[in-house]
């Protein structure tokens, strides 16, 4: 099968084999030294301010999420989360049900954020906004240095979900001023999923240890402790770690984060021109390279993603609720090529000539 999904993803075969091993045990010195090359990759191809930490948690990226609402807000927070999807949503469910006070700037699906949608909340004494970097769900890349700008002369604290943005979209941790950005490994880090990744700046570190600890397993407490050691407070997914640090210390050898940015975009072009004379709608304003979101004029989304999946061995990308049945999405991150889009592209023509799409 080929995968165009948006995680978990294809990997390379190095990564692959990385996995074809008995797990080994996790508590030696060996182990917590490729733990802090981990650390130290991961802030470097963040371009993490000086003095920020990062952990890894064993859990998917909803936890990473859940982990940030629950260690670095407090009780004390005005909070605002861009809401334009599913993940979106997901940061609003969070902090109803960790009781923050927030506000939710509720965004049309597919669109992107403009400048008037924060206005209304500058100097309103909001100490915090939550933002999924790339709303995955229906494709946008929001701009993030004029969100950057905004918390800068609002003094608020921002947090990015780049979980799906990292390694594919441009960034840069310092030059947003970025308290936190969490990922997770079934994306553009393309191994098994399992982990999820937690950079902290030296402002997010200082909110977690002046904080009252709400959780044990989510802890960042105890990750940052446990960290200093490269070790976890608890049994992690030893082999998706291990696949994390073959995958990194590969980007760095092939040129680094910036040139595994410049493959990802260079991909997405590839299959976006490909299909340009099909009748399929971009759907989304200002596109991730990670993922490209399509509306057919014709067939029935689910039914194109069902046709796919059984007639030509491909796998795209679904949607969920009310545009479950309009919009599909077709990634770009992990083991892609562009002779792999040119599989999917031809498939697609030819459901064309079939009078399906």
């Amino acid at each position: 099968m080929l995968n165009f999904t948006v995680g978990p993803v294809m990997s390379a075969e190095d990564i692959l084999e990385v996995a074809n091993h008995s797990t080994p045990y996790f508590r030696t010195p060996e182990f917590s030294a490729l733990m802090l090359e981990n650390e130290n990759l991961m802030l470097e191809f963040l371009h993490a301010p000086a003095q920020s930490r990062c952990v890894f948690l064993t859990s998917s990226g909803t936890g990473a999420m859940e982990s940030l609402v629950m260690n670095v807000l407090n009780a004390q927070d005005k909070v605002l989360v861009i809401n334009g999807g599913s993940f979106g949503q997901r940061f609003v469910e969070l902090c109803a049900l960790h009781c923050k006070n927030f506000t939710e700037i509720k965004l049309p699906f597919g669109r992107a954020l403009k400048q008037e949608h924060l206005e209304p909340y500058a100097g309103q004494g909001y100490t915090a906004l939550l933002v999924n970097m790339h709303e995955t769900s229906s494709g946008v890349l929001y701009n993030m240095p004029m969100i950057a700008a905004f918390c800068r002369k609002n003094r608020i604290l921002l947090l990015v979900d780049a979980i799906s943005a990292f390694l594919a979209d441009k960034l840069d941790m310092e030059a947003l001023g970025a308290a936190a950005v969490i990922t997770g490994s079934q994306k553009a880090l393309a191994v098994q999923p399992g982990i999820s990744v937690v950079a902290l700046s030296p402002a997010a570190l200082a909110r977690v240890e002046e904080n009252p600890e709400l959780c044990m397993y989510l802890s960042l407490k105890e990750a940052l402790v446990n960290g200093v050691r490269g070790q976890t407070p608890f049994t992690p997914a030893v082999t998706t770690l291990l696949q994390i640090h073959k995958r990194l210390t590969s980007i760095r050898e092939s040129g680094g984060v910036e040139a595994e940015q410049r493959r990802i975009s260079a991909v997405a072009n590839h299959f976006r021109c490909g299909i340009q004379d099909l009748p399929l709608e971009q759907f989304s304003e200002s596109p991730s390279n990670a993922v490209t979101a399509l509306r057919p004029a014709k067939q029935n989304a689910k039914e194109i993603f069902r046709i796919l999946k059984d007639e030509y061995q491909i796998w795209i990308c679904p949607n969920g609720g009310i545009w479950a049945d309009s919009v599909f999405r077709v990634g770009h991150i992990g083991f892609i090529t562009e002779h792999d889009n040119s599989t999917l592209i031809h498939a697609l023509h030819d459901l064309r000539q079939r009078e399906i799409l």
